[in-house]
């Protein structure tokens, strides 16, 4: 589940994020109707497709690697979009933007439930990816812009609460409509929830723009670049296993990347109105921060994406049994979020960040202990508690520091800026992680099949087969006892790659809480202001 829990900085986008607008007193519970229904869209999406894959990739007859595309596609472009989207807002119109969004991204879901090949399902999911990255920061906006800053605190607690009941109950019943009806529910599910938010706007929700960043202009070459540099080096990493290293496709999607990358860097650097203000960088609490941010949010986002395939084609759990899965996560995030916000205020801002992903990196490590056929709550239960305990010391402070570092003027950017490279920490990690993988699983499988002694025949099928990683087909005319014991060493080749990324995952957290014992707090940075989130 590449997006479990609010990526950081939401709550500040809401507080510090555009001017305020006259809202008639009853158009407000409206526009936070508006605002709760457009993000949970985008929400629920970034969550229950993880449980749903399994299905998919049956259904259409795809690789693994394809039904990485499936998350890749959305997660890349909501992530290199995202910024721009807010700043479209500011110029045209944010409950305009807002709209287009909710609307483009209601018509990509059918087109999601309507694909008839894995290709056309995973271009509707970019479609989706482009709706969102205008919806996600459009209904941020209109909650900053409706309400004063006196009526702000409660407003976001409404939203907050129930963004918290979305993350509890979307992954759960996404995996209801799987088992019982179908994946192409988990899609058309936003179709009503698009209608009722597009009703909303035209009718109760007040238009707005941004003042000074309505006339700063738009970076939109740092939005293509950004889309380009993402696209490039994730499409070498999921693509490099089944083409190889030595493809030339691999190679110039890799080397398209990494230019666009020095591109994007120059270009921030030189345009009037950048979407990633590197100047901010500079600044120590900012830049430890984001690269905190960075390995964690890896580590989460990447790791995480694995953990509902295990359940369900490892494991032998149903897809609403593997949605509830990280409930224990979102309850003690939801539960101790206010507890977590007073850390900085007690022990300032380094100790809780570098305790939080200690933590968590235990968490990472006890998801690598679970062999195959294992009981949900003796195995994995404890290692979803340590690992949502480590995540709720860290995500509160995290968001503290951020803000912290930089003066009120900035801090809608700072925010915004931070909430991205969550996004993009899990667009990369999941595609490095499919290469670890693989690598593991071709592995441990070729072992498991020179140890069984297995016919030419049966190894050369299970070789052809190993792009569909645990979903792999058994070849036909084996006995039972045969069967068995071919799905026993294709689990077991899953469990191998799944120890290894839950143990690369556990690195990056440490290296995160490195990264802060040695950053945080150490650098020079501006007066503190409150983050209120």
């Amino acid at each position: 589940m590449t997006q479990i829990g609010k990526p950081p900085g939401d709550e500040s986008q809401i507080r510090h994020g555009c001017e305020q607008v006259d809202c008639p007193p009853a158009s407000k519970p409206w526009v936070l109707a508006a605002a709760i229904i457009g993000s949970s869209m985008a929400f629920i999406d970034g969550t229950v497709v993880n449980v749903a894959l399994p299905a998919i990739q049956a259904d259409l007859h795809a690789t693994a690697f394809q039904a990485q595309w499936v998350v890749e596609s959305y997660a890349l472009f909501l992530a290199a979009l995202l910024l721009v989207g807010g700043s479209l807002g500011d110029h045209f119109g944010r409950r305009r933007i807002f709209a287009i969004g909710v609307a483009l991204f209601a018509l990509a879901s059918v087109a999601c439930a309507l694909a008839g090949d894995v290709r056309q399902l995973i271009l509707a999911r970019a479609a989706q990816g482009i709706g969102g990255a205008l919806l996600v920061p459009g209904s941020l906006a209109l909650i900053s812009a409706s309400f004063p800053k006196k009526e702000r605190g409660r407003a976001i607690g409404t939203w907050s609460g129930w963004s918290g009941i979305t993350a509890a109950i979307g992954p759960v019943a996404g995996g209801f409509l799987v088992d019982h009806y179908s994946w192409i529910w988990a899609f058309l599910v936003n179709v009503p929830m698009a209608v009722i938010v597009l009703l909303i706007a035209w009718r109760h929700v007040p238009e707005s723009r941004g003042g000074e960043a309505a006339r700063a202009g738009l970076d939109l070459w740092g939005a293509a670049l950004a889309t380009v540099a993402l696209g490039g080096i994730v499409y070498a990493f999921i693509e490099a296993p089944t083409q190889g290293w030595a493809s030339p496709a691999v190679w110039g999607a890799l080397f398209a990347g990494i230019v666009a990358s020095a591109a994007f860097v120059v270009v921030e650097l030189r345009v009037r109105s950048p979407m990633l203000p590197l100047s901010m960088l500079r600044i120590g609490n900012f830049g430890g921060a984001n690269l905190l941010t960075l390995l964690l949010y890896a580590a989460l986002g990447g790791g995480l994406y694995f953990f509902p395939l295990n359940m369900i084609q490892v494991q032998g759990y149903s897809a609403t049994v593997a949605g509830a899965a990280l409930l224990p996560f979102i309850l003690i995030m939801f539960a101790f979020s206010g507890w977590a916000g007073q850390l900085v205020d007690r022990f300032g801002s380094r100790l809780p960040l570098v305790v939080g992903p200690s933590i968590a990196a235990a968490g990472f490590a006890l998801f690598a202990v679970p062999g195959v056929g294992v009981n949900y709550w003796t195995s994995f239960f404890p290692a979803v508690v340590v690992l949502g305990l480590g995540m709720t010391i860290t995500v509160a402070p995290l968001t503290t520091t951020v803000m912290n570092a930089v003066g009120p003027e900035s801090a809608g950017i700072a925010s915004g800026v931070n909430n991205a490279v969550s996004r993009a920490a899990s667009v990369l990690a999941i595609a490095v992680f499919g290469v670890i993988m693989a690598w593991a699983f071709d592995a441990q499988l070729g072992e498991s099949l020179r140890g069984m002694g297995t016919s030419a025949e049966t190894t050369a099928f299970l070789e052809a087969q190993r792009s569909q990683l645990a979903g792999a087909r058994l070849p036909a005319g084996v006995d039972a006892a045969a069967a068995a014991a071919l799905r026993q060493a294709v689990n077991a080749s899953f469990v191998s790659g799944f120890r290894w990324v839950m143990l690369v995952c556990a690195g990056l957290a440490l290296m995160s809480a490195f990264s802060a014992w040695v950053l945080i707090g150490r650098g020079p940075r501006t007066a503190p202001v409150s983050a209120g989130g």
